[in-house]
């Protein structure tokens, strides 16, 4: 799966947000896709994945990783004017918990932009219920989304164009954390809602 793609505004415009780049440094951000950054994370499990974060919900509150506390969360990192692997990538969580029943139930949704200059509070809070009411939409300023970003080894980089429809590229994985903030596995975006129910099944603890 290709990362996607974003084109930056004019340099009038252009968004002022630094690329967060993974912690082993452009090698890593240059990987093909996220099938290569699972791999080098997954063959290095002293590297650690996630950590505390502070964002704004969609009613405009701060959301803390305790706000999550007790609950697996299926974390996925995107933007919402994504042309195509964002709303298929929510859509098949959206079906692969409901294929899940009472155990998909269990595991919250969250959708975390990273797009700050265009993806306000209300923009995310829109566009998540398009999928499922069940979506925590998460968004930050530049301030706060590095640090995020950083710490679950996402990159994000504007691609050239001009005026307010660039596009993203940005690494694209699914990690499902538990109740503590921990991470228990990552997920590939291209994988069916199936796949993903499955491999929930696998992951979460037994009933």
């Amino acid at each position: 799966m290709t990362p996607q793609s974003r084109r930056p505004q004019t340099p009038s415009t252009r968004p002022s947000w630094k690329t967060a780049l993974p912690v082993f440094g452009v090698a890593l951000a240059l990987l093909a896709g996220a099938a290569g950054l699972r791999g080098v994370l997954m063959g290095h499990p002293h590297v650690r994945v996630g950590g505390p974060y502070v964002l704004t919900d969609g009613a405009g509150r701060s959301i803390t990783q305790a706000a999550f506390k007790g609950h697996y969360t299926l974390i996925y990192f995107g933007y919402t004017h994504c042309v195509d692997v964002c709303p298929l990538t929510l859509a098949t969580v959206s079906a692969a918990l409901e294929e899940l029943g009472r155990r998909g139930r269990g595991v919250i949704p969250v959708f975390i932009s990273v797009d700050p200059a265009r993806d306000t509070s209300q923009v995310v809070q829109d566009y998540v219920q398009r999928f499922s009411p069940r979506i925590v939409g998460l968004r930050g300023e530049e301030a706060q989304l590095e640090p995020v970003m950083r710490a679950f080894h996402v990159s994000a980089r504007l691609r050239s164009g001009t005026g307010e429809g660039y596009l993203v590229d940005h690494s694209s994985l699914l990690y499902l954390m538990d109740g503590q903030n921990r991470l228990v596995g990552m997920i590939p975006v291209d994988s069916s809602a199936h796949q993903i129910a499955a491999e929930l099944k696998r992951l979460l603890p037994q009933p």
